[in-house]
């Protein structure tokens, strides 16, 4: 039996990156593809509490299933799970991402979200992200290391509670040099909010913002894509920072 993979993205079901993970993963697996309606950037792990979510079905072929949903990321792999899957996916897959979502982007995203929930539910899980925005550019140049890592998932699992986030430098293939397993570089977004002034004199404010990358070591996932290199950091579910307990308890809390 071919291996269970269900296919989300942040982008929306349409954009170029999500369509050749498609088609990336229909030489590996019996596909499921579950995608927001529209664009959900920086959705990070955000679910939809407030109002209806729509499920609706695009195509059915050979290859695969395909559903357009209202939601977030995260709530189309909820619903894909609860709803639409039969059985439990063996893998589930985010992405291709328009642009990075290395060092602390990992928060914001919603693409690495989808990859966080499938890990919270115990399902092998990667996220996918190339370093170009632009959706006229052709990613099928990157099919070798997409697949390579899938395959590596498929037959060797990942550790409970733990995905994958890739990021693929924008170079030609042939300059790649390989894949390097990274820490996620300490970083931030160096923002600031432009005010304007809409036709009817109303105000509103638009976010403008640079990253700033704060770490100089050579096993982050910034040094490893900016000297040609895939980077791979292994994201978990468990927030706690463990080494703070043992010195939090050292204090006096007085209630």
């Amino acid at each position: 039996m071919r291996p269970l993979i269900l296919v989300t993205n942040d982008d929306g079901g349409s954009a170029p990156g999500i369509r050749n993970l498609i088609d990336f993963m229909n030489e590996i697996g019996e596909l499921v593809i579950v995608a927001p309606a529209n664009p959900q950037s920086g959705m990070s792990h955000s679910i939809t509490v407030r109002d209806p979510i729509r499920l609706k079905k695009i195509k059915t072929n050979n290859h695969h299933s395909e559903y357009e949903c209202s939601g977030t990321p995260v709530d189309c792999v909820k619903l894909a799970l609860d709803q639409i899957l039969t059985r439990k996916p063996d893998l589930i897959v985010s992405g291709i991402n328009h642009g990075s979502n290395a060092s602390i982007n990992v928060i914001y995203s919603g693409t690495v979200s989808a990859a966080i929930e499938g890990a919270i539910m115990s399902i092998p899980s990667v996220a996918f992200s190339i370093l170009d925005y632009s959706w006229e550019n052709d990613y099928s140049h990157y099919k070798k290391f997409v697949q390579s890592i899938v395959r590596n998932v498929l037959e060797n699992g990942l550790p409970e509670r733990i995905c994958l986030n890739v990021n693929i430098p924008f170079i030609d293939a042939a300059q790649i040099k390989g894949i390097k397993i990274c820490r996620q570089a300490i970083g931030y977004w160096d923002e600031e909010f432009e005010k304007r002034t809409d036709p009817s004199k109303s105000d509103y404010y638009w976010i403008k913002g640079l990253y700033k990358n704060c770490d100089a070591g050579e096993d982050t996932d910034e040094w490893a894509l900016k000297n040609n290199y895939i980077s791979v950091v292994p994201v978990t579910t468990d927030y706690t920072q463990h080494d703070s307990i043992v010195k939090l308890n050292k204090r006096p809390f007085h209630v």
